[in-house]
């Protein structure tokens, strides 16, 4: 058995489906011929956005691997790691390296040199006789602690050298680490005296599938819920304690019960200060619940450190918290649930005129709000793109279930909606997956459109199409009155018909739904359909 052909078995063993690649690495070949799906993409970064929703839609049960080609495929794969990186999401990567006795020349480019500050693990595979090892370290990363990419990098002329001896290898296993008693029973007590708290959910919540926990305890404090970007759909935003999402942009419960909190409990979250997520406020007392300790006062000063597992943090805290209250409510509950319902009826009135906007072209918001009103959103996936999607499409999606939106915030490439629809679609064949980005976002990844077509992937792809950076025009006006400087163009619709999908251009708002309807028809029989929604130059959001 060469290294290439154990290289394969490992991901055999760790329970690897789907490899998603880009030509030229061995490892494509020994993959499939241990029937492992190659999911061949038109550039590398989507394929590490597929692998990164793999991860994630699996709460990283199963790991989404990455492998290209040396070279201009490493080079090329860097800002796929890095999103991955700095959304702390666990994916293997498996680069081809250069031959071992020119890789540290310049000018060639050296993928265990240049990622080691955007992945948890990086490792350079010598000897074949160590693949195995460094394998095993690479996978006990991602299935421990705080998520992140696992990079091994693999020099040409070692793949295809022979392992000595027979090539023996056990599945990682996933260890859970609990939360230190004594912090336990001070958050509780700080919870259960707190007269306004707030819980804000992370992905941690989404990582532990801690999802039922989260619910009892905010029934259990009567204590209204916000979530991150990544934890947007931790908590089902139609039950009476949510107050929604907390990115950049909004509902205005979230702003109002946030600001007003006098505790605030983050769970499975970082605190990481964020241009595109929620500003926690100063003199508040914070509790921190976290899995790595290293977020522990690193953006918010942490009065109730607790460093664990959110699913065993949660438990102990239902334990404690349910002691002290002996079971019994409070009677805050429909207290809140009515201060809540009171500030959304007031905040969906003020966006109205947006959301029913009858006028040509119309706002993205109609397109929103009609998206809702016609697909089953208990059984839909979406994430939104970088800009103007992002901050337009999270207040007002309703999150029902766990692991429905794929939220994203911490960096902000454009173009990493797509692949994050495919790679859902590929977890839940079953499930409506939809991408929703601006004419800027495909710019950057729309020729993968056509992967979706030939690798069989019958996404919905929802493009607002404005002709325009418009979220750019207030900060660019010299240049966009001189050269134009925000202004782009084209026809995806057409772009989709000619990669082989179902394209179709919409102008008039009383066919948005229409046209849903016969996208969506389009996934049923399996293809991918891309709906070119015409829209004004919205700049209006839901700030505070």
């Amino acid at each position: 058995m060469n290294v290439a052909q154990a290289v394969a078995h490992v991901l055999k063993q760790e329970g690897v489906e789907y490899l998603f690649a880009y030509p030229v690495n061995p490892l494509i070949e020994t993959a499939a011929e241990l029937d492992i799906r190659t999911v061949i993409v038109r550039q590398e970064r989507i394929g590490l956005h597929m692998a990164d929703a793999m991860s994630r839609l699996t709460s990283g049960r199963k790991i989404g691997v990455f492998c290209m080609q040396s070279g201009p495929g490493t080079e090329n794969a860097y800002g796929g790691v890095a999103q991955a990186f700095g959304e702390s999401v666990p994916i293997v990567v498996l680069p081809m390296g250069y031959r071992r006795t020119v890789a540290q020349l310049s000018p060639n480019f050296h993928a265990y040199l240049n990622f080691q500050h955007i992945t948890k693990s990086c490792e350079y595979l010598v000897l074949p006789e160590t693949v195995s090892e460094v394998m095993r370290r690479a996978f006990t990363q991602v299935r421990n602690g705080r998520p992140g990419p696992a990079l091994v990098e693999l020099p040409t002329d070692i793949l295809g050298e022979e392992v000595p001896g027979s090539f023996d290898y056990r599945p990682t296993p996933s260890v859970r680490v609990g939360p230190d008693p004594d912090a336990v029973r001070e958050a509780a007590e700080a919870l259960v005296a707190a007269e306004r708290p707030v819980i804000y959910a992370g992905q941690g919540v989404h990582y532990a599938e801690a999802w039922s926990e989260l619910q009892q305890l905010a029934e259990l404090l009567e204590a209204p819920v916000t979530t991150s970007l990544d934890g947007k759909s931790a908590f089902p935003e139609n039950h009476p304690l949510s107050l929604g999402n907390g990115g950049r942009s909004m509902p205005e419960p979230v702003h109002v019960f946030v600001q007003n909190a006098d505790v605030i409990f983050g769970i499975g979250c970082s605190f990481t200060r964020t241009n595109f997520g929620l500003t926690m406020p100063e003199e508040k007392t914070y509790i921190h619940a976290t899995l790595d300790p290293g977020d522990i006062n690193k953006d918010v000063a942490c009065h109730y450190p607790i460093v664990g597992d959110a699913a065993l943090t949660l438990r102990a805290l239902i334990d404690e918290v349910a002691d002290r209250l002996k079971n019994k409510p409070r009677g805050r509950y429909e207290g809140i649930v009515s201060e809540i319902q009171s500030i959304r009826r007031r905040w969906m009135n003020a966006w109205m005129p947006k959301l029913k906007d009858a006028s040509t072209p119309f706002s993205p918001y109609r397109v929103i709000s009609d998206m809702i009103d016609t697909v089953d959103i208990d059984r839909t996936i979406i994430t939104h793109d970088a800009g103007s999607p992002r901050d337009q499409l999270t207040p007002f999606w309703p999150s029902t279930t766990p692991l429905s939106y794929i939220g994203w915030g911490k960096t902000t490439q454009l173009g990493y909606g797509l692949g994050l629809a495919m790679g859902a679609k590929l977890v839940h064949p079953d499930r409506l997956c939809i991408n929703v980005w601006g004419d800027a976002a495909i710019g950057f990844t729309g020729m993968d459109f056509e992967t979706a077509v030939r690798e069989r992937i019958p996404i919905l792809s929802v493009l607002f199409n404005n002709h325009s950076m418009a979220i750019e025009i207030p900060v660019m006006p010299t240049s966009q009155a001189k050269y134009g400087a925000t202004d782009i163009s084209g026809n995806y619709a057409l772009m989709a018909e000619a990669f082989g999908g179902y394209g179709e251009r919409v102008e008039s708002p009383d066919e948005i739904i229409p046209a849903l309807k016969r996208g969506i028809r389009k996934t049923e029989e399996g293809v991918p359909a891309l709906l070119e929604f015409m829209t004004s130059k919205e700049i209006d959001f839901s700030f505070f």
